[in-house]
């Protein structure tokens, strides 16, 4: 009995010891930014900040490798960093990876900022595309002027280096590890992640809720799994897969009211939605929806005028200067990158425009085509069977055999005249010659 409440007792003083070392074991998250910044990079960070929130970790580290991206998305990630109550730790990773653009931005808002051997950051200006002359950088002062001033007030913020700050904008600066260092753009460099929370340990910060010392040494590390949403975001929100999402719906929903009843218009507006959601187009220049709409309706003319070519050629052309004119608000990324992702779409357009006219045309000539059944009926076959008054046997007619029936005795051999189709079934009977 001793032996038993002794070992109940123990249990219960070991279970108590685990929970008490579970509820003070130190978790840093850990998510990544790779690729292009978008809607799918925005919820990925507010869900990782979101857990890191409720389950009490010591911070946060955002591993950033990315040539940029959308402007909008790059906002909402800031004010996110900037509301966390925990802190986050921006680290330029891998060795030799970069932070452009958005990146830079990203990484200047961050409670802590550092970067791996070998690792890019800056080149903020922001990049339109230009139609006639491919990516062009934004001169206009109120665009350049408020980014400026948001980067400089970032880097203030952290006591950074505000002159490389506006240098980012103003001369699209670019700084190495090294350089960033010396310049008091970031505050360490780190080979890998274990180096990075073994530096930046005892370290104190200012968050929103208050000053925090960081914990970090021999900190469990927690890779973030984000959930379905951002999975799926991440897939629409690819640009090219957007862009084709776009142009597919597009040509479904022509289909569809060309041909109805295959739900074709259903799949194309669903397409069509997937595909703006993930180029982000929350506010899209009306002449460009229009060019794109016009482009849509002649696509459809082509399908049910006589003419072909000249119709679907004008409906292809629209198409293409609609979606050039589509994206031409500012962007952070670099510039080869926009003008890669501009020739790919176009691309794209023109292959997809090529086989809607290939497909029209082959819907017209099947349209146009003289009738089949009507051009069987008084033709003649070959009988393959005897075939009596009432009873059924097989006919050859052009190399194919068909299911026949007569109303007068037939011979097998005998040649016979085609006098009526029932469903499947020729009605013949035998010709006089």
């Amino acid at each position: 009995m001793k032996k038993t409440l002794t070992l109940i007792l123990l249990t219960i003083f070991l279970f108590t010891i685990t929970l008490t070392t579970s509820s003070y074991s130190k978790n840093v998250l850990i998510v990544k930014i790779d690729g292009i910044i978008n809607i799918a990079t925005e919820e990925l960070i507010n869900e990782a900040v979101n857990l890191a929130t409720t389950s009490n970790f010591e911070a946060i580290v955002i591993l950033i490798d990315t040539p940029g991206g959308m402007m909008d998305s790059t906002f909402k990630i800031v004010n996110t960093i900037e509301n966390s109550k925990i802190p986050v730790i921006g680290y330029v990773y891998p060795v030799g990876g970069k932070a452009w653009s958005a990146g830079t931005i990203i990484l200047m808002s961050c409670h802590i900022a550092a970067m791996s051997p070998g690792s890019v950051i800056g080149s903020c200006q922001p990049v339109s595309f230009n139609p006639l002359g491919g990516s062009e950088p934004i001169n206009d002062t109120k665009i350049i002027n408020a980014l400026t001033t948001y980067l400089i007030e970032r880097a203030r913020m952290h006591s950074r280096n505000e002159t490389a700050a506006r240098s980012f904008v103003e001369k699209n600066l670019n700084l190495g590890a090294e350089d960033a260092l010396r310049n008091g753009v970031v505050e360490l460099i780190a080979s890998s992640i274990d180096e990075l929370l073994k530096a930046v340990n005892g370290v104190q910060v200012h968050t929103i809720s208050g000053d925090v010392k960081l914990n970090t040494e021999n900190a469990q590390i927690v890779s973030f799994t984000p959930g379905l949403r951002v999975n799926i975001l991440k897939i629409i929100c690819e640009p090219t897969i957007a862009y084709l999402l776009l142009l597919l719906g597009l040509y479904a929903l022509i289909f569809g009211f060309a041909t109805p009843g295959y739900g074709g218009e259903a799949v194309g507006a669903i397409l069509i939605v997937l595909g703006l959601i993930g180029l982000g187009l929350l506010s899209v220049n009306i002449l460009s929806l229009i060019l794109i709409g016009l482009g849509a309706i002649l696509l459809v003319a082509e399908l049910v005028t006589p003419g072909f070519g000249i119709i679907g050629s004008g409906g292809i052309f629209c198409i293409i200067i609609g979606t050039l004119l589509l994206m031409s608000g500012p962007m952070l990324v670099t510039s080869e990158w926009l003008t890669t992702f501009y020739t790919m779409g176009v691309s794209i357009a023109a292959v997809l425009g090529g086989f809607m006219l290939f497909a029209a045309y082959k819907v017209l000539k099947a349209r146009r085509a003289k009738p089949v059944i009507g051009v069987m009926i008084g033709d003649e076959a070959v009988a393959i069977d005897d075939i009596g008054p009432g009873s059924y046997g097989f006919v050859r007619y052009h190399g194919e055999y068909w299911k026949a029936k007569a109303n007068q005795n037939v011979k097998k051999g005998q040649k016979v005249l085609i006098k009526d189709k029932d469903g499947p079934i020729l009605v013949v009977e035998p010709l006089k010659e």
